[in-house]
């Protein structure tokens, strides 16, 4: 099953801007998230229709954050959620087939969104991110006991870039999500697929 496929060591690219997630993947983006929090359905669902043509020419995983509905009519991969957002719920809308992403900022989360049915969650923010304003970062020790304790794929998010990525490998991540690092995508993927840890 495709929402089965595990996040290892790779790069997940997080934006409003389809020319923005066309070209993470160029780079070697395996997943890339819309994120519209200011747009209408009718603009988000014209952008993902764009993100998924491009499929056509090459592979890569498309989530569409926070709307179960829309991403079921956009055909998108799957949905990522927040902690506001029922998991269970989520699963009615979309579906068996469909990636369910759910956003946890420590190790009950983690174990909650397992326990509800979550294909991948998020881990973070590791450091702090105006994308994430008023939400105190989380650290490195949630990305450690993620590795450590829990069974399942996990992206790391929140604050990444080329200064601190080496740290946050060596605590344990695989898959990597960036916002404003994107421009960095190439360089971050080697990085990634490099480390042995």
């Amino acid at each position: 099953m495709l929402r089965k496929t595990p996040f290892t060591r790779d790069l997940y690219v997080i934006s409003d801007s389809v020319s923005i997630l066309t070209r993470a993947v160029m780079d070697g983006a395996a997943i890339v998230q819309l994120r519209d929090k200011l747009s209408g359905e009718l603009v988000v669902l014209e952008k993902a229709h764009e993100i998924i043509a491009y499929k056509k020419t090459i592979p890569f995983l498309f989530i569409l954050n926070d709307d179960p509905l829309c991403a079921v009519k956009a055909g998108a991969d799957g949905v990522h959620i927040g902690q506001d957002t029922s998991t269970e719920e989520t699963r009615t809308i979309i579906g068996e087939e469909m990636i369910l992403g759910k956003t946890t900022h420590n190790l009950e989360q983690g174990r909650q969104a397992i326990k509800e049915g979550a294909d991948y969650i998020s881990v973070g923010p590791v450091y702090a991110t105006p994308t994430k304003p008023g939400r105190p970062a989380v650290g490195l020790t949630y990305v450690r006991e993620a590795s450590d304790k829990l069974d399942i794929p996990f992206v790391v998010i929140g604050g990444i870039d080329l200064s601190n990525i080496d740290e946050v490998l060596a605590a344990g991540a695989r898959t990597v999500g960036i916002v404003r690092a994107c421009t960095d995508a190439r360089e971050l993927l080697k990085l990634i697929k490099g480390n042995k840890a």
